[in-house]
């Protein structure tokens, strides 16, 4: 986990924030995935900075290195 990204079931119902904004990673990866470029989310959301979007695309990208083993080979 990123220092700047936050996880904690009392903020947002415990999906991943930007740490002290509430700004959900989800909210900036879709309006990335949408067409807004990383300017357009940052004048949307004064409150967080270029390496907090950064830190959200990494998240995503690892959450979607998802890799499945074989039965055989985990057993």
């Amino acid at each position: 986990m990123n220092s700047r990204l936050q996880i904690d079931p009392n903020i947002c119902h415990g999906k991943p924030v930007i740490r002290g904004s509430r700004v959900l990673v989800s909210t900036i990866l879709g309006a990335l995935s949408g067409g807004d470029s990383v300017e357009i989310v940052l004048e949307d959301y004064p409150n967080i900075t270029r390496q907090d979007v950064e830190a959200a695309l990494e998240f995503g990208s690892q959450l979607s290195d998802y890799q499945v083993s074989a039965y055989e080979a985990v057993a």
